[in-house]
């Protein structure tokens, strides 16, 4: 079965070994955002976020995937408000009322793992609550659908049918993919789907799924920054994120916490 997941896919099956080594990976991922959740307050500024991650994961004895990758400058990213994702930390300070997602990924004894999450600053309206809460619920629907035996448009049509289902819009053009040798392997893990077609899931399998959701339309601009993706419309985005494993009965989330 690897072989042949290699051959056809260019998918790597993760064996014991492997898994192992990108949960540990994961445990630091989540202590990262647990402890960078935290420190969010209004007046912090999305760079001393970053100082924070970089800090943590060097003093537990892991790298920032994210610093220097593909010339990325910081060690995380940080996406405020209407930034989808890929945000560069910098001196904007958290306000009152934003949510802010913070996408960690960690080097760890060579192996690589990825999460998120999007976070309150203080009290936010309860529109943005609940674009929060249906992407959260978005990111579990999607995990759910992940078994031996599915597919990948099981699982992106498990996002798309909750998100748009709730009023709101899934982005098309930013994907989870796989990950643990390298930040971004096969395959890629889009977020909107049929059943029943795209590959089919197998044990071994490790992939994000990492669904961006928008309170308006789905269409995005990249900023000058070369780096920062924003909605068109202006409107609000959120993103939650987990590195996933399939195993013989089921999933198994290698950067657990609670949806």
């Amino acid at each position: 079965m690897a072989e042949e997941y290699w051959k056809r896919y260019r998918i790597k099956l993760k064996d014991k070994a492997a898994v192992d080594g990108i949960a540990k990976a994961g445990e630091l991922v989540v202590r990262t955002l647990d402890m960078i959740g935290a420190h969010i307050a209004p007046g912090i500024t999305t760079d001393a976020l970053n100082t924070l991650v970089h800090d943590f994961t060097l003093e537990h004895g892991a790298v920032p995937a994210s610093l220097g990758y593909r010339g990325f400058p910081k060690s995380t990213c940080v996406s405020v408000n209407d930034e989808i994702c890929h945000g560069i930390p910098g001196p904007r300070e958290l306000r009152e009322g934003d949510i802010v997602n913070v996408d960690v990924t960690s080097i760890k004894d060579g192996w690589f793992a990825d999460a998120n999450r999007t976070f309150f600053v203080g009290k936010v309206s309860a529109e943005a609550s609940r674009l929060v809460e249906v992407t959260a619920q978005c990111l579990a629907r999607g995990i759910a659908a992940v078994r031996p035996g599915a597919t990948l448009g099981d699982v992106g049509h498990a996002v798309q049918s909750h998100a748009e289902g709730s009023g709101y819009s899934v982005v098309r053009e930013l994907v989870g993919h796989g990950v643990g040798h390298a930040f971004h392997e096969q395959p890629q893990v889009n977020h909107t789907g049929r059943p029943g077609l795209g590959v089919v899931l197998v044990p071994g399998m490790v992939f994000t799924i990492e669904p961006m959701i928008n309170q308006g339309g789905l269409a995005i601009n990249r900023l000058d920054d070369g780096w920062t993706v924003v909605t068109a419309d202006g409107s609000l985005s959120a993103q939650f994120e987990q590195t996933l494993l399939v195993t013989e009965k089921g999933v198994r989330s290698l950067t657990p916490y609670p949806l």
